[in-house]
């Protein structure tokens, strides 16, 4: 096949508009494509609002070698498939199973993306992995989250972070990944979302996502056929303690709520706890399990109008089917440090993402349509184990406590909030409506003056510029559980503050309004990944055989696609030592 890039499009194009562009393309007939194939969409903003989907696609021709040769030194443009930037799309094949006899099953802790894909790959091939969750099924899990969101009753074991489906599950389902995809383990992954109703254009679309709603039902989906394949899934069952002899693991011992305690045999461990295991890793420091702690990033939600961001990003208020625009920013602090956002979520809501009583947490998350009219991201910065006053494998785990009892204090149990201009000053914002008195920031790239924030709606428009009188109403937090204004400054390190604030004035040059003094920041994001690395060898076990760390938790992921890949992986290490 051939692959063709840099095919540009009209947004709303027909598929009949694109096969006749990339016949144009290549200069053949149309009846002489026989097959195409989007590998790729990104959207072109570089000339907004005049805006373009920009598309890399396979295709098969008659007279391949001919049109080959036809684009001789324009390889850039039209060039062999197998040669088109690193992306060609690779089939998946699992490998061929080992024949060593299994004493025991294989169980698997956790049903986030890492367990649910190691327990659904063994499962198509015929293994029936046991899968423990401490949370409950997403069905029941929703439930129990919004109501946590209306009350304020926290349940511990079945919340935004514990249940089935893991913490993604209540985020945007956003599908990205950095890992390299060598052996198609990234298509596979995409192609068992589409199959339990996902759309089919994650696996082309240069940032996919799935939002919350679709993600629960793609969690269900693959539960139910890991049960028709002859698995089990037990829910509501937390793994205490692990059981190791003569430096093997043996069994694990499980407790059900409201309570009973028995042991389970097994031959194969996979450890796809999660980030926010927070119990289980001290169990397993306990037990002598290797493990050292890790760098993460911490920092706060900062919540913008979705139409500012869309004016920026597109050049329109309302980009129509091209849906509410995503941003990525990065900036480097003058304390070293990197500040980053982490997380965006269009059109979404900042969500109380705790799971411990006295500590709060907050993470982001859109629904499908991503229709919300605020925009979030974490803007975060890295910390490292010479930040954490603890020692020890569990440092970080320490360090993010400290945070959350601070935000909690700070909220009272709710999300503590606070606007960027009185964050800079270390203020308490005071009021929802109308602007503070704190607020005497510059505002995006217009000017950098100060300005007084009595001022007028048309001293305000002035601010702003043109391309964005619509969009200066002050910003009202969109959240998920209830929300206090305070100083959320109180929260992090200092060094982490300063790292903030200046990647907010180093944003607003990339993002018009980026530091505007009414901006919500939200504390404290505490979460972005596992504090901790459960060491393992090239066998995908730890030093304690058997016994397979796996997923974000386990410290070798960061993200959804990423864990799940990870799952995969270590099906496939099982796999290759052990028959069905």
């Amino acid at each position: 096949m051939l692959r063709v890039n840099q095919v540009k499009m009209q947004i709303g194009h027909t598929e009949a508009d694109f096969r006749r562009k990339v016949a144009s393309v290549l200069r053949i007939p149309e009846q002489n494509i026989r097959k195409l194939v989007i590998v790729r969409q990104s959207i072109d903003a570089r000339k907004k609002p005049a805006i373009f989907y920009s598309y890399s696609v396979d295709v098969a021709v008659k007279e391949e070698d001919r049109i080959l040769h036809r684009f001789r030194g324009k390889e850039n443009l039209v060039c062999s498939s197998s040669q088109g930037n690193g992306e060609a799309l690779k089939d998946y094949h699992f490998p061929a199973l080992g024949k060593r006899e299994r004493k025991a099953p294989i169980v698997i802790v956790g049903t986030g993306p890492a367990g649910l894909f190691c327990g659904y790959f063994l499962s198509l091939h015929g293994y029936r992995p046991i899968l423990l969750e401490r949370g409950r099924c997403v069905e029941e899990r929703q439930k129990d989250v919004e109501a946590f969101w209306e009350t304020g009753k926290l349940d511990t074991a079945s919340n935004v972070q514990f249940g089935e489906g893991g913490a993604g599950t209540f985020s945007d389902g956003k599908l990205n990944t950095l890992v390299k995809d060598k052996d198609g383990r990234n298509r596979a992954v995409l192609d068992t979302f589409v199959t339990f109703g996902a759309k089919e254009s994650i696996c082309y679309e240069a940032k996919p996502h799935m939002g919350t709603d679709v993600l629960c039902n793609v969690v269900r989906g693959m539960r139910e056929e890991i049960l028709r394949l002859g698995g089990e899934v037990h829910f509501e069952c937390q793994v205490t303690d692990i059981c190791v002899e003569a430096g093997r693991v043996t069994g694990v011992i499980v407790e059900r709520r409201p309570y009973s305690r028995w042991r389970l045999d097994c031959g194969q461990l996979v450890l796809a706890i999660g980030h926010s295991a927070r119990d289980t890793f001290s169990m397993l420091e306990k037990r002598r399990v290797p493990m050292e702690a890790k760098a993460f990033a911490v920092g706060l939600r900062v919540e913008h109008p979705q139409e500012m961001i869309n004016v920026s990003q597109y050049g329109v208020k309302d980009p129509g089917e091209l849906g509410a625009a995503p941003y990525k920013v990065t900036a480097k602090a003058g304390n070293g440090r990197g500040v980053y956002s982490f997380c965006m979520c269009p059109g979404g809501y900042v969500v109380n993402a705790s799971s411990e009583e006295g500590r709060v947490a907050v993470n982001g998350m859109s629904y499908s349509g991503r229709d919300g009219r605020n925009a979030n991201s974490a803007i975060i910065v890295t910390v490292t184990p010479e930040d954490f006053k603890a020692e020890g494998p569990l440092a970080g785990i320490a360090f993010q406590r400290q945070l959350e009892e601070k935000a909690y204090e700070l909220g009272g149990g709710l999300i503590p909030v606070q606007r960027y201009g009185d964050f800079r000053q270390c203020v308490e914002s005071k009021r929802d409506t109308g602007q503070s008195p704190h607020l005497s920031e510059s505002i995006g790239d217009c000017g950098r003056e100060s300005v007084d924030c009595d001022s007028s709606r048309t001293d305000r428009k002035k601010m702003f510029g043109e391309k964005q009188k619509a969009v200066d109403d002050i910003v009202t937090p969109q959240c998920k559980g209830g929300y206090v204004w305070a100083d959320v400054s109180q929260i992090l390190p200092q060094a982490c503050n300063e790292a903030i604030v200046e990647g907010m004035e180093a944003f607003g040059r990339q993002i018009g309004g980026f530091d505007r003094p009414d901006a919500c920041l939200s504390g404290v994001e505490s979460r972005t990944s596992s504090p901790v690395r459960i060491c393992r060898d090239d066998t995908l076990q730890s030093m304690i055989r058997g016994l397979y760390p796996c997923g974000e938790g386990a410290g070798y992921a960061g993200g959804i696609v990423s864990a799940a890949m990870d799952g995969i992986r270590v099906a496939e290490a099982i796999a290759r030592e052990y028959a069905p």
